[in-house]
Formats: structure tokens, sequence, C-alpha cells
């Protein structure tokens, strides 16, 4: 196994390590590379790639406190937080977001999220489907189906990559499971913790530079595996896996030292701390960064997941103490990623999602914190050619439930699914019993005609 190691830094889990980048890994009798992509490539690419980035707030933010402040209501639900105007007349959120509140005109932000099971968990915004009454072998996640249908943009890419950090909660640091559709299908996941059965060598970031030192390690193990007739043996497939290994491309991709340090001050690189609870993800916007990079790179699908939103007040800290500490980091990683991306001519092909599993109480508790409210949350939506610069839905005068257009996560991944080329009416996936499943319920969800 190829390992690269970053800086070491104390994760908000407590344990003290380095960020690892493990790619692939060695059986003894053979290469084992074939989960870092598609079993079946597609025969042609498009003329231009389409990517998701995929960010999940861990936890479930605070729709009233966000995107949909509800003003005319008791001092008990509006909460401490003032509206400011956004680019678009007639649309406000909150003060602690100017930077979106100037971009607005390029996102649609949805306030009437509905369908969220209410479990503490990535599983709902991974797949679109409920952990409940499950196929065997369990859903896959929309990067494992696309992985499936896709295959990878070119062979030096997983088509796949997750950069959820391994949780103290584990269900929050989901990164997204391939399901019936099988381990060659899972996402690659460089923040995760794992252990090769064999490994050829350890390069840090900083030595990537260094490019004669690691190609010739990477020689080193090409040969050896020549000698052991590995490479023969392996169908295209694993082959196309190896040459990830081998290409360096997606290291370049993950390899920040690569970026000019004034654009990483504009992205905010973020903290590894997350307001002291200990049990979820940093707020770490070199991420978004990272995510940007691995879509130009050739990945289809990046999954993240970003800070810890489940506030229910003291000892921790108030809903809107989190608020102030988490919404300026958010607002200026999600600003500074919507301008590079338009710099770079890559928004029209480039769709992003930003939510969480729930949303929060309208009433604000006794800690000064809201709790769990499965009844509606909010999202984000930008990029990839979808209409913008609008709300779709309503919630009522307490934020407590949809009043208007009631979007169900599935009507999400429906889009989703549309802007990645996939007819939701038509693709199927094979479970294990050999039955096709359709990707979302297509009786009920469709694309969301409002950014279509």
């Amino acid at each position: 196994m190829l390992t690269v190691t970053g800086n070491e830094h104390r994760h908000c889990d407590g344990v003290s390590r380095r960020s690892v980048l493990k790619i692939g890994g060695l059986a003894m009798g053979g290469l084992s590379l074939s989960q870092l992509l598609s079993a079946e490539a597609a025969a042609k690419q498009p003329q231009r790639q389409k990517s998701i980035i995929m960010i999940f707030l861990t936890g479930g933010p605070p729709h009233q406190d966000m995107v949909d402040l509800k003003m005319d209501a008791p001092v008990e639900i509006r909460g401490e937080f003032r509206p400011i105007a956004t680019k678009v007349p007639g649309i406000q959120i909150c003060e602690h977001l100017p930077g979106l509140a100037a971009t607005i005109d390029k996102w649609t932000i949805i306030r009437s999220l509905v369908g969220s099971e209410g479990r503490h968990a990535a599983f709902q915004c991974n797949t679109g489907w409920p952990v409940t009454q499950q196929p065997a072998g369990g859903w896959p996640s929309f990067g494992s189906v696309v992985s499936k249908l896709k295959g990878p943009a070119n062979p030096g890419t997983p088509p796949f990559v997750s950069l959820a950090n391994k949780m103290k909660n584990r269900p929050w640091g989901d990164p997204g499971q391939p399901g019936f559709v099988g381990q060659a299908f899972a996402p690659f996941t460089p923040n995760a913790d794992g252990a090769g059965t064999l490994s050829v060598g350890s390069v840090s970031v900083e030595q990537m530079a260094d490019r004669r030192a690691l190609a010739q390690q990477l020689d080193r193990f090409k040969r050896t595996a020549d000698a052991n007739g590995a490479i023969e043996g392996l169908d295209a497939y694993q082959q196309q896996a190896f040459s990830i290994l081998t290409s360096g491309r997606l290291a370049e991709a993950l390899d920040l030292s690569k970026e000019d340090p004034k654009l990483r001050d504009r992205y905010g690189r973020g903290s590894t701390e997350n307001s002291g609870y200990g049990d979820a993800g940093p707020l770490m916007n070199d991420y978004f960064l990272v995510a940007r990079r691995l879509v130009e790179s050739g990945v289809r699908v990046v999954s993240l997941a970003y800070g810890r939103w489940d506030w229910h007040g003291r000892p921790h800290g108030t809903t809107f103490d989190n608020a102030r500490d988490h919404l300026p980091l958010l607002d200026q990683g999600l600003t500074a990623l919507m301008e590079d991306l338009t710099a770079r001519g890559m928004i029209d092909d480039v769709s992003i999602i930003v939510w969480g599993e729930f949303g929060r109480t309208p009433r604000i508790n006794k800690n000064g914190g809201r709790d769990h409210w499965p009844n509606v949350g909010c999202g984000l939506l930008a990029g990839g050619g979808m209409k913008t610069g609008q709300v779709i839905g309503a919630t009522d005068r307490l934020g407590d439930h949809a009043t208007e257009r009631p979007v169900h996560f599935q009507d999400v991944f429906a889009t989703l699914y549309n802007r990645m080329g996939i007819d939701i009416n038509r693709a199927t996936v094979n479970d294990l019993s050999g039955r096709p499943r359709y990707l979302v319920d297509h009786t009920q969800y469709q694309p969301l005609r409002e950014v279509i």
C-alpha cells in the first residue's frame, strides 16, 4: 500500500494522528485494488464531465437561524439573529452569512426539506433512502451508484471520493457505503483510518514535490508486482485501479501545497476543532478547496462532512454561540468555492448540495439550544447549470412545518442524478438477488422543476 501522510494534528475525537492518504491495497496473492473504481466503466465519456460536491452539515443545521428566519414569531422561537438583504430582492438570510447573501443569485435555497427519518446519521444524505426496510446488502450511496453507472472519468482518478473523517459518532462519519452494488464501487477515503496487508512505502505530502523519489518508489512497486505476475493477471478494471496508484494524479489533487496560499486564505483554511464536543468532524475549510481540486482532476462525486451542528445548548454553548462560530466559516468556504468554480469556468458542470439530516425545533429549550426536528429542514443547491437565485418552498410562521412545495430528500437526489445525465425513470442497478432497483422512488419523486 502507498501511504501519503500530512502534518500531525489533533482531530475532534481527541486522537492525535496524521492525515493519511492510502491508495490501494495489496493482498498476499495479488492486487486487490478494484475497490477504488468502477467495475463497469462507460465506453465513451461525455464531452464535458459532470461532477457533484455533497456537503453534509453534521448533526442537523438550524433552518430558522440560517436561511428561514422567523422575525414575526415569539422571542422564544425567533432567536437572536437578524436577517440581511441579499443580492436577489425579496430574499433575506442570516446576518452571519454575508458572503452567501452577496452571491445568492448563484444559489437556490430549499426551505421546505422533508422526509427525514430523524436519525443522527449521514445515511439519508448519502443515499436518499431511509435506514429501515433496506434490501439485502443495503442501499448504495449516491457516489457508489454514479461509480457503477458512469465509471471513472479517467484511469488516474477514482469516480467517488469521500473526505469524511472518522468520528466518535460513527453514523456521522459514514463516507457513503456501496451497499448492494458491491465494494468495487466504494468511495476512496483519504481521511479514514485503515490498514493494508502489505506496505510499499510512505511519502509525506510535503515530499510530494520530490517527484523523483516518488517515481522510484512506485517503480520498485511495479517491478515487484511484475515479477510476481500480478499485473498480467489483472482484469481491465483492476489495471485501471493500478493506474490510480502509479499515475500520481489523485495524490496531486490532494496536495494543497500546489495552491497559492492566498487562495487557501480566501477559503479560510479552517480548524481541526469542532466546538468542544469531540464526536463529530472539524471545521476544515481546506476540504472545500480539496473538493474543487478533486473534481478538476476527474472525480465525479466528492462528499465531505463539515462541523458539528447538533446544538442542544449548555454546557457546550447555546445554539447561537455555536452558530456565531460555525456560520462565518461555512459562509467563507462556500463563497470561495462558488467564486473559484465560477472563475475556472467549472460552475455549470459541478453541482453543489449543502444540507443536514434534519432541522431544529422552533422553540428554544431551557439550555438555549434547539432540539431535533425531522418535520422540516433546509438545503442549498448551486451550479450544474441549474436555475438559481430563488427560494423553493416555505414554512409556517414558527418554522414548524412546510406550508408550500415540500421537497423530499429523494426529489433532491433525482435532481442530482439528472445533473449527472442519469435518467431516474429508466436507470436501475441490480440488487443482490438480481432484481433491478430504481435509484429513487420515481413514481413519487422527480427532479425539481424549479431548477431544471
